[in-house]
């Protein structure tokens, strides 16, 4: 279970960044409505430049194969969304991760306190005999 709530919190802080990354170009566009070059990403170690022209759409990486047209201002919010969503889900797995933590040394501490009980039990019977 921590294992999981780790992997999430993970998977969510690597895409902040992405979020805020895409939601800057976007608000860039946004703000600039005319040309501008920029370089993007092809592969590992392989950047392209490119010109990018005025317009009123952007498409977006939703993943799982899916990619949608949205209009500059439907991205802004969709991408302001989505990014208000990941950090309030990073908060709540930190808040979860530190449930977990807590009880999972609580639960360490009643079993040291039950082997010490049965330990002791074990004594003062060999004792007696």
């Amino acid at each position: 279970m921590e294992l999981n709530l780790i992997q999430r919190k993970k998977r969510l802080r690597a895409q902040i960044p992405d979020i805020e990354k895409t939601l800057e170009i976007v608000e860039h566009m946004l703000q600039k409505k005319e040309e501008f070059n920029t370089h993007f990403l092809l592969s590992d170690q392989v950047h392209a430049v490119a010109k990018v022209p005025p317009t009123e759409k952007v498409f977006l990486w939703l993943g799982a194969n899916t990619m949608l047209e949205y209009s500059i201002d439907e991205a802004v919010t969709l991408l302001t969304k989505n990014l208000n969503t990941a950090v309030v889900n990073a908060g709540q797995l930190d808040e979860d991760l530190e449930y977990l933590s807590n009880q999972i040394t609580t639960m360490e501490v009643n079993m040291a306190r039950v082997y010490n009980w049965d330990f002791k039990r074990r004594k003062a019977a060999a004792e007696k005999k």
